[in-house]
């Protein structure tokens, strides 16, 4: 089977790939988008040299991979078993056992792979590639000979195959695991897992076109999977195969409830009836409100957004922008999170964010930056870079300890030990992140989120070159060498070194932080004033760029009081604290015990102040005017509580809990001058 849009012969070498016509009838309808025209940057062609970034990066790299590999080989005691390598080696016939685990177990594997792919791109690592050879030839072997690739039905329910699309994640699998496959090849150059993955493919389409022609995957992610697959190889019949799954859902919203009772078994009891949690309530065109199960919601729309975008498909885009409109402006947390609720995992209705029984799953961040770049692919606005940059800076590496061992799967923006983890209805919600969990996709999803970071930074299209992100990194494009010096998110400022490699002029387009104050813009010492065009929050030049340009971008971050809508029931009459794109907490570490107790004062009088010692040495801290109430011991009194001055210390969201057990809030009660 040749694979002809990729040939790749060293990592890191600029490789771009063109992408076959494919007719589509909606393109006709089309009113301003193009068909893709972007190239498609490696991920060894941007190297990330950033200060904050770096180090989370490295961390991910030399200790969250190989720690994660060896609880998926149940080498650390003390957590949750994992089994899933023994799952593959089982179905492989390598070892005799039981299935373990969920039975979406495969994907914890498929993740950890995609993850270790992007790392050999950022730090190439023969020994690691190596072991990940090992754990591809495993799952080569677990493959079938019609090219099914499952290890809880290969080794536990094989008669059961295909039977139960709503629960029972076959498809959600085989897309983390083409994911991966894609990752690995673009990468490495090695196709092994990508032959699997075609395989499988291949397999799923001949079951749907003959058998299952209006089946649709309970949990989306194929979706994105197939959209990998072909960006990779150019096949058509994988973007053909996404683009059903996405038009053919909810066009029968009894579709799971015909299958229910067809099957006659269930696996994990989930209601057949509930169309609206995994989006099969109506059509993709007909959905305006983000509903259901959060992490299904944002890995269909991601998808929906890249088929967009590849196609030029104005209707498919327009579903989106309704969809980001009502997620983002009325069901999203401050630090990017979404899911309001534990039940079903999922969205509720507007302006229902509640900070103490929150959901905020760390996967559904990482799901809201794969829309917010899709879209951004699709269409560059700063609406979308300030959810990405969001979402990154605080919902999604809050998710990790910082010494990179434990993991949190809720993201809670209040905390009160006790009732948090303990009382029903919080039980979710723990005051410390786990070694592990029996339901494991968060840490791998991070893993290969951090690892792949250098995906997020640039888009390039035909005359232009788009800077998304303002960190430190190095990147070969296609027009020009660019090197930037990042003092971000502490500081606004970042330098851009360009080295043009056309003589021709082309446009460079930089978002600008729509929390930027102060906003000055050098090109090669001198302010640019009135130069270039300011157009949907990015500041675009275009020129004849020469060898040695230096562009400048400065702004301040004075720390901002941010106030939620006053539909918010749950933030009324509070504040919270912002500086740059860092939402900030309160911690009963700096402060005592009775956060609820505690008011931010109107007049701030704050201090950064450089953390100099201990686990969050190094970061930014706010020092703030605050007052503590105090009253007597009973439950009820006609006394008001009496007000006393104080000193509050609020550290960065995505760093709490690293220093032992206790109450955290992000919103707290504004009182005094």
């Amino acid at each position: 089977m040749a694979i002809t849009p990729i040939e790749r012969t060293n990592v890191g070498k600029i490789v771009f790939e063109q992408l076959p016509d494919i007719s589509q009838p909606e393109r006709k309808e089309c009113a301003h988008m193009e068909k893709k025209k972007w190239e498609t940057i490696p991920l060894g062609n941007v190297k990330i040299k950033d200060n904050f970034w770096s180090p989370i990066q490295n961390l991910m790299i030399d200790k969250v991979i190989p720690y994660q590999e060896e609880i998926l080989n149940d080498k650390v005691p003390g957590v949750e078993k994992s089994h899933a390598i023994s799952n593959f080696k089982i179905a492989a016939g390598m070892e005799e056992g039981e299935f373990y685990g969920m039975v979406f177990q495969d994907s914890d594997v498929a993740k950890w792979l995609e993850g270790v792919a992007d790392s050999l791109a950022v730090k190439p690592d023969a020994d690691l590639e190596r072991r990940a050879d090992e754990v591809i030839e495993i799952i080569e072997k677990a493959q079938q000979e019609d090219g099914y690739l499952n290890t809880y039905f290969t080794i536990k329910e094989p008669e059961h195959r295909w039977q139960n699309l709503q629960e029972c994640h076959e498809l959600y699998c085989a897309g983390h695991m083409m994911e991966a496959a894609a990752a690995y090849y673009e990468t490495t150059g090695k196709d092994r897992l990508l032959r699997v993955m075609m395989r499988m493919a291949d397999h799923i389409e001949e079951k749907f076109e003959k058998e299952l022609e209006h089946g649709i995957p309970g949990h989306q992610e194929i979706e994105i999977g197939l959209m990998k697959l072909y960006h990779v190889t150019g096949e058509e019949k994988y973007l053909r195969r996404a683009l059903s799954f996405i038009e053919e859902r909810g066009k029968n919203p009894d579709y799971f409830v015909e299958e229910s009772k067809k099957r006659g078994w269930v696996h994990f009891g989930a209601d057949p009836e509930d169309r609206e949690y995994n989006q099969v309530h109506a059509t993709v065109y007909e959905q305006d409100k983000a509903v259901g199960h959060s992490v299904r919601a944002v890995y269909m729309y991601t998808a929906m957004a890249d088929l967009a975008g590849t196609l030029g498909n104005e209707k498919l885009y327009g579903a989106c922008e309704k969809l980001w409109d009502n997620m983002t402006k009325q069901r999203m947390y401050l630090t990017g999170g979404i899911g309001s609720t534990a039940e079903g995992e999922a969205f509720t209705v507007d302006y229902h964010l509640p900070a103490d029984s929150i959901y905020a799953e760390t996967c559904a961040s990482i799901g809201l930056i794969f829309f917010a770049r899709q879209m951004l692919e699709a269409e560059p606005k700063g609406i979308y870079a300030d959810v990405m940059e969001r979402a990154f800076y605080n919902g999604t590496i809050s998710g990790m300890q910082l010494d990179g061992t434990k993991f949190f799967y809720v993201n809670p923006l209040e905390v009160n030990p006790g009732v948090s983890g303990n009382v029903p209805g919080y039980r979710h919600v723990l005051p410390q992140r786990p070694g592990w969990y029996r339901c494991a996709c968060c840490p791998p999803s991070l893993v290969r989120l951090v690892t792949s970071l250098g995906k997020y930074v640039w888009t390039e299209k035909e005359d232009i070159i788009y800077s998304h992100m303002l960190m430190g990194q190095e990147a070969e494009l296609r027009k020009a060498r660019v090197r930037a010096e990042s003092e971000y998110p502490w500081n606004g400022r970042i330098t851009y070194h360009i080295e043009a490699r056309t003589e021709e002029a082309f446009t460079m387009a930089f978002f600008i932080p729509f929390h930027a104050r102060n906003l000055a813009i050098l090109l090669n010492g001198e302010e640019v004033n009135g130069q270039g065009i300011w157009k949907e929050g990015y500041w675009h030049l275009t020129k004849q760029w020469g060898k040695e340009e230096k562009l400048e971008i400065r702004f301040d971050m004075p720390v901002r009081r941010i106030y939620a809508n006053q539909k918010v029931r749950d933030c009324a009459g509070c504040v919270a604290l912002m500086r740059g794109p860092v939402v900030y907490c309160f911690e009963e570490a700096d402060n005592g015990g009775g956060l609820q107790s505690l008011r931010v004062a109107k007049s701030l009088e704050e201090e950064i102040d450089t953390c100099q010692d201990g686990v969050l040495k190094g970061k930014y801290l706010l020092k703030v005017n605050g007052y503590r109430c105090t009253g007597g011991e009973d439950l009820y009194t006609e006394e008001r509580p009496h007000m006393e001055k104080t000193r509050l210390t609020a550290v960065p969201y995505y760093a709490w809990g690293n220093r032992g057990i206790g109450q955290m809030r992000v919103w707290m009660l504004e009182d005094g001058d």
